[in-house]
């Protein structure tokens, strides 16, 4: 069973989760498994030359996964902590709070980034995915 083939998504909590657990196994595909066909991916503050609007799960897809694979190479996630969830009026969005570790497997060096993601719910499958984070810390460990 792929993770498209595991069911609709209950709310942003459960969409949460597997992101999460996708991103400590490795094993499951990422968030564009997630997405609506024409699920949005924002990231207000990426950085230069990054797009900080993707519009729709192909799109998505076609940008994340060979970023991910070559990231993998490189270094391994090892923790995802701190996480608070704020349930909001829309029981179809929550704004995530959580705390991302990584070692950087040529060298052992470790580092962590806070992040905050807003995810919307529709239709069993995520329409948006807003994620703020300062991609220094990270981008550290990704540097060869």
């Amino acid at each position: 069973m792929t993770e498209v083939d595991r069911g609709a998504l209950t709310g942003p909590r459960e969409a949460f989760e597997r992101f999460r657990e996708h991103l400590l196994t490795g094993t499951a595909a990422g968030l564009e498994t997630l997405l609506a066909d024409d699920g949005v991916v924002e990231t207000p503050f990426a950085p230069p030359g990054a797009p900080r609007r993707t519009e729709g799960r192909e799109a998505f897809a076609a940008r994340a996964v060979p970023q991910r694979e070559a990231l993998r190479e490189r270094i391994r996630f090892t923790a995802v902590r701190d996480v608070v969830v704020h349930e909001t009026a829309d029981p179809q969005v929550a704004v995530v709070e959580y705390e991302v570790e990584a070692v950087r497997e040529a060298d052992g060096l470790r580092a962590a980034a806070p992040f905050a993601v807003v995810v919307r719910v529709r239709g069993g499958r995520v329409t948006l995915w807003r994620e703020y984070q300062n991609p220094v810390a990270m981008a550290l460990l990704a540097a060869e």
